[in-house]
């Protein structure tokens, strides 16, 4: 009798997806991941829950539906996490003309039937004040509706409701050997120490490690033709004092997107361009940065440099290769490949998809193995996530309870808390008075309440974890108060293995 129903090899969105999904149609899951949950792509995208809008031209009509009708369903799904945003896409003079753009996004805004998000407009950007921040050559442009997301979370949240519906979620635990038979033996190492797992079918949702793990670990070449694509993205401080976002046109083909983000900044992305090489060394070099700060100068009127840059981080994208001659061109979508060879134990290994559409995914992926599992429906549609138990519209609400509650907190501390954490808010704040009660802080809004929680529930163990991928923190703290968090987390660690 094996170990476990279903065994997954990565801790990305994907991986985290279909653990949850698994976990709540009764089969028993392993989740391994090499480093934290979300450390690799998942972390490392433009945070958009989005149809995709350029994909209209390449005529990826059921990929953006698919994704138009998935935003709707995630912003009902994880309203803390999921937050509507209005876009302004201007008419650039000499590209696309303005009857291409509106028919576009006419198109987008009929395609996914759309319930919650406004439609498009058309503003005139030289009288409009989104059109203030931007160079005087624009005139018109358009306003349309997507959402904005928080990448890292989503990832989490989804391992920790898998975790919470039975699955188990080792991080930082490498597959190092999985021999098939009927079934199949995994070979774990998690600090040194060597474990062996058992399941009935195995999932290769790696991302841009899905060919070393097939080669490497699994003893052979993946079933498709792996395409690696490298993303980059700049943050800079606010380049304009609104909550709208902006795509731009660029002469190269590509768009690049700047959004408000975290409140006092700008995210700037992203590039378009092939990678080879190992996915975990991969940054945003100094080409990325002047590529995005031209982009900026060309769009914008303030003008930023490369020192203005705050942080800077790139991602792999994985694809299954067509063949297509340009980065931006390969296409978006996912592509399941079943190695179901008879006498043995089922392969399935993932390739490419969108954070959008991973929920999607996830469904198609054990629609697969059906016939390993038998029939057992799909239920990930009406569900909420950890702490998204409220209206898709009720975050202003939330908040205003939420202070109500506990009057000691400011406005901007119980907005990014309950961006985070939603409904289970409580789970942190609990029957603190004052804040004193949530212990030392250790920078900017950061209490020791808040960093316990994380480790103890959302496998949070090293500075990084907390303030990159279970927030964005990192923007804010010094390196002094870096070093303490580091320090207060190695204690909490300390003391957890005495």
């Amino acid at each position: 009798m094996p170990d476990y129903d279903l065994a997954i090899i990565g801790g990305g969105i994907n991986g985290t997806g279909i653990a949850r999904d698994a976990a709540g149609r009764g089969l028993s899951v392993l989740l391994v991941e090499q480093n934290d949950l979300a450390s690799g792509t998942s972390s490392a995208s433009t945070k958009l829950i989005h149809g995709g809008l350029r994909y209209l031209e390449h005529g990826w009509l059921r990929l953006v539906r698919e994704a138009l009708i998935e935003r709707e369903v995630m912003l009902r799904m994880a309203p803390h996490l999921i937050r509507p945003m209005r876009f302004v896409l201007p008419a650039e003079p000499g590209m696309r003309p303005a009857w291409m753009l509106r028919l576009g996004l006419f198109i987008y805004d009929h395609l996914g039937g759309r319930k919650i998000l406004p439609a498009t407009r058309t503003i005139d950007l030289s009288r409009d004040a989104l059109g203030a921040p931007l160079k005087g050559r624009y005139r018109h442009g358009f306003e349309y509706s997507d959402c904005q997301a928080d990448d890292s979370r989503l990832v989490v949240l989804n391992a920790l409701d898998a975790a919470e519906r039975g699955a188990v979620i080792r991080t930082r635990t490498r597959c190092v050997r999985a021999e098939r038979k009927d079934v199949w033996h995994l070979v774990l190492e998690i600090r040194g120490r060597r474990d062996v797992a058992t399941a009935r079918a195995l999932i290769n949702a790696a991302g841009p490690w899905v060919g070393s793990v097939s080669e490497g670990m699994l003893g052979a070449p993946p079933s498709g033709r792996l395409r690696l694509n490298k993303g980059s993205h700049i943050v800079v401080r606010a380049l304009f004092d609104h909550d709208r976002g902006y795509i731009f046109q660029i002469s190269d083909g590509r768009v690049v997107f700047a959004l408000p983000f975290e409140r006092d900044f700008t995210l700037v992305g992203t590039t378009d361009e092939d990678f080879a090489g190992d996915p975990g060394t991969v940054a945003a070099d100094a080409d990325d940065v002047a590529y995005l700060c031209r982009a900026v100068n060309d769009h914008f009127r303030t003008a930023i440099a490369p020192a203005d840059v705050l942080w800077a981080f790139a991602g792999v994208r994985s694809h299954y290769d067509e063949g297509s001659a340009r980065p931006q061109d390969v296409p978006r979508d996912y592509v399941l490949a079943l190695d179901d060879e008879p006498g043995a134990a089922p392969l399935l290994t993932i390739y490419g998809g969108k954070i959008t559409t991973y929920r999607r995914l996830a469904e198609a992926a054990l629609a697969e193995l059906g016939p390993v599992f038998g029939a057992r429906p799909a239920w990930t549609a009406s569900s909420s996530l950890p702490g998204g138990d409220f209206p898709h519209d009720g975050v202003e609400r939330l908040i205003a309870k939420t202070c109500a509650a506990w009057p000691f907190l400011d406005e901007a501390h119980a907005r990014r808390l309950i961006g985070a954490y939603g409904t289970r808010v409580d789970r942190i704040l609990g029957s603190a008075r004052s804040p004193a009660d949530l212990g030392p802080h250790l920078g900017a809004d950061l209490t020791a309440a808040e960093v316990r929680y994380l480790m103890a529930h959302e496998w949070a163990q090293t500075e990084d974890d907390v303030l990159w991928r279970r927030s964005k923190l990192g923007l804010r703290l010094s390196r002094e108060e870096r070093g303490r968090l580091a320090t207060f987390m190695a204690g909490a660690i300390g003391n957890q293995d005495k």
